[in-house]
């Protein structure tokens, strides 16, 4: 029996599981399974390699889609360059291989919706995500600037630096952070909403609650708005084809 699952911390509410135990139903594929490791510290990563029999593949998460790198023996050209893994392949001599689909997610969701005005983007959050949707947008020749609650090295805005004239002039907006993940529904990155126009593409990776607090506010400014599920959706199916079991 082949194994496959996602390594995360508190990942009870995961996508991944219910698309691929739905994928191998649809798909009748019979030899393949796909379990939660959820897992408090990275430390553990190594034990769920060594008991786990038949594993040939694994989706990362938050928190460790940076801190699994040490781990691997060999890292994608891209995924090191993003400096982010999401997607591990076993190899057959048990070797683990890195990769970044988000990337791919990213990119072919949001580009149907591009036109020639979205010509700078404002990336909110800081973690492995966001690294890859930098990444992804450098390759649509997007301008991108950074916000986080504190300034430091690298980040361009904090919350608090981040002014009207500012949302103004990047019509891209993604939220790369976990606010306003259910149960938690109510939270919002905390952003000048009322500079948002219909020419203002908001981008939640969110997709459950469908609708974030982040979305609905970019909404009522008449923006374009765009869950994560579909990034997920296809992120997924790319990690399916590395890992490319029969």
């Amino acid at each position: 029996m082949n194994k496959l699952g996602l390594l995360g911390k508190n990942i009870s509410y995961s996508f991944s599981r219910t698309y691929f135990k739905n994928k191998f139903e649809v798909e009748n594929i019979k030899d393949t399974t796909y379990e939660n490791f959820d897992i408090e510290s990275i430390d553990l990563f190594p034990t769920i390699i060594k008991n786990t029999k038949g594993l040939k593949g694994l989706n990362v998460t938050i928190p460790y889609k940076e801190q699994i790198i040490p781990y691997l023996d060999k890292i994608n050209k891209k995924a090191k360059a993003i400096g982010a893994v999401n997607t591990v392949k076993i190899t057959k001599k048990g070797k683990l291989v890195g990769y970044n689909t988000d990337c791919y997610g990213f990119k072919h969701s949001i580009k149907p919706f591009l036109n020639t005005n979205h010509v700078n983007a404002l990336i909110l959050g800081t973690g492995g995500a966001s690294k890859a949707i930098a990444f992804t947008l450098e390759e649509l020749g997007i301008k991108y600037k950074f916000v986080s609650r504190i300034l430091s090295e690298g980040i361009d805005f904090s919350y608090d630096t981040l002014n009207e004239n500012d949302i103004k002039n990047h019509q891209i907006i993604i939220n790369c952070t976990p606010l306003g993940t259910f149960p938690n529904i109510h939270e919002f990155p905390n952003i000048p909403y009322n500079c948002i126009t219909s020419n203002h593409i908001l981008f939640d990776l969110i997709y459950n609650p469908e609708e974030s607090t982040f979305l609905k506010k970019g909404k009522e400014n008449k923006a374009t708005i765009i869950n994560g599920l579909n990034m997920l959706k296809l992120q997924a199916e790319k990690a399916w084809s590395i890992w490319n079991i029969k």
